[in-house]
């Protein structure tokens, strides 16, 4: 028999772990990711758990990063998703979308705060919507 917890993570949503006394150890690069965003591969099995993002007011997030930083958390800097070839630039730029940061939590799994700086429209659409059969 295991243990089933639930963390309250606001605006009535939870966030669900178990544990039982016989699993087996996660496989890093399989169960979730080797390392986190910025830092290395970030490849996960399907069907596995590769990160969970919480949004964040973007007014906070670099006060965040500073908070999990003092607390001895290792934290990336915040990055900043844009529409550049890269994908990300050291700052904020005309075409950011999402301002984040990534850690991980006790058991390995990539947990990420993203601050959206804009709504998504019909022109970031760049591709015509996969189907499941053809």
């Amino acid at each position: 028999m295991g243990q089933h917890f639930f963390f309250d993570i606001g605006k009535g949503n939870s966030l669900a772990f178990f544990w039982f006394p016989d699993a087996p150890d996660s496989q890093p690069g399989v169960s979730h990711p080797v390392s986190v965003v910025g830092r290395g591969p970030i490849t996960s099995a399907h069907a596995s758990m590769n990160h969970v993002a919480f949004d964040v007011p973007a007014e906070k997030i670099d006060e965040y990063q500073k908070r999990l930083e003092d607390a001895g958390v290792d934290v990336t800097s915040v990055v900043n998703h844009d529409d550049s070839e890269r994908g990300a630039s050291p700052t904020i730029t005309d075409t950011t979308f999402v301002r984040s940061l990534y850690f991980t939590d006790p058991d390995g799994i990539m947990l990420e705060f993203a601050a959206w700086t804009r709504e998504f429209d019909a022109s970031d659409v760049r591709h015509e919507p996969a189907k499941a059969v053809e």
